[in-house]
C-alpha cells in the first residue's frame, strides 16, 4: 500500500459536525492529523442535524466524521490512523500505558517527597515511598466505580470468587494500608492487610494467567481498565508483599 505520509500534496477531504452545540472532537482530531501529515484539507462543516444525516444517508454510513483521500472513503479517525500507519489495523487497544504511567508519577512523587524530608534522592527511602505511593494511586483509581472495579476482579481473583463481598473492600484496604505506610504508622495493621491482599492478589493473577493461560484484563487501575492481567499485575502484588515484610522487619 502506498504511504501516504509521503505525500504534501495530496488533497483529504473531511466532513464533520460543527453545530452551535456540538463541535465534534473526533472531527477535530482528525484535521489535526491529516494536517500534521501534509494534507491539504478541505473541511467541510455539517453544521445541523438534518445535514448530518442527510450525509450518513448518502454515503451510507452511521457515523462522522468521513474522510476521503483520493477519492477513496477512509472512514472516521480511528480508521484513518490505521490508513496512516499510526495503529495496527488488528489493535484489541490493550495497553500497558495507564499502570506503567501511575507507576512513573509515584515514583516521581516518591522522589520529590524524599528531596522534601531528606534532602537527596539518594536514599533508600525512595522505594518504599514509591511503593506506599503507588497503593494508594491504585486505590483511588479503583475507589472511582467500585462497582465496575469488583465485577472484572471476580474474573480471577481466587477470594473474591469465594466472597464476593472481598471485591468491594479490596480498595478501601489497599488506599488504607498505602496511606498508612506512607505515613510511617500503624505498621502492626498496614503490614498484615497488605501482606494479605498482595499475597492472594499475586497466587491469584499467578494462577490466571501462567496456570490457567487465560487472556484477560486486568482490575489493577479500575473497572474500565483494557491492562492485560499479566507480569505487571503479578508485580504490583508482589511490591505490596515485600513492602509489608519490609514494614514488619524495620517495626522489629
Amino acid at each position: 500500500m502506498t504511504d501516504e505520509r509521503t505525500s504534501t500534496h495530496q488533497t483529504a477531504k473531511l466532513y464533520r459536525m460543527v453545530m452551535p452545540d456540538h463541535l465534534c472532537p473526533f472531527g477535530l482530531k482528525a484535521k489535526d492529523l491529516l494536517e500534521r501529515e501534509g494534507f491539504a484539507v478541505e473541511d467541510h462543516h455539517l453544521e445541523t442535524r438534518e445535514e448530518t444525516d442527510r450525509f450518513q444517508e448518502r454515503e451510507n454510513v452511521d457515523t462522522t466524521p468521513q474522510v476521503y483521500i483520493g477519492g477513496k472513503r477512509i472512514g472516521g479517525y480511528d480508521d484513518l490512523r490505521v490508513h496512516l500507519g499510526h495503529d495496527s489495523a488488528k489493535d484489541d487497544g490493550k495497553s500497558y500505558r495507564p499502570v506503567i504511567a501511575l507507576f512513573a508519577m509515584a515514583f516521581a512523587m516518591s522522589m520529590a517527597l524524599c528531596w522534601l524530608s531528606f534532602g537527596t534522592l539518594l536514599t533508600v527511602m525512595v522505594i518504599p515511598k514509591f511503593i506506599a505511593i503507588a497503593m494508594c494511586l491504585l486505590a483511588l483509581q479503583k475507589l472511582q466505580d467500585v462497582e465496575s472495579f469488583s465485577t472484572m476482579f471476580l474474573n480471577y481473583d481466587l477470594l473474591a470468587r469465594r466472597w464476593v463481598p472481598y471485591g468491594k473492600i479490596y480498595p478501601y484496604a489497599e488506599g488504607l494500608a498505602g496511606v498508612l505506610m506512607l505515613a510511617g504508622v500503624a505498621t502492626w495493621l498496614s503490614a498484615p492487610v497488605a501482606l494479605f491482599i498482595g499475597t492472594i492478589g499475586a497466587l491469584s493473577v499467578f494462577k490466571a494467567v501462567y496456570i490457567d493461560k487465560r487472556e484477560l484484563k486486568c482490575a489493577c487501575v479500575g473497572g474500565d481498565s483494557n491492562v492485560p492481567l499479566g507480569f505487571i499485575s503479578l508485580t504490583e502484588n508482589l511490591m505490596m508483599v515485600a513492602m509489608a515484610i519490609w514494614m514488619a522487619a524495620t517495626a522489629l
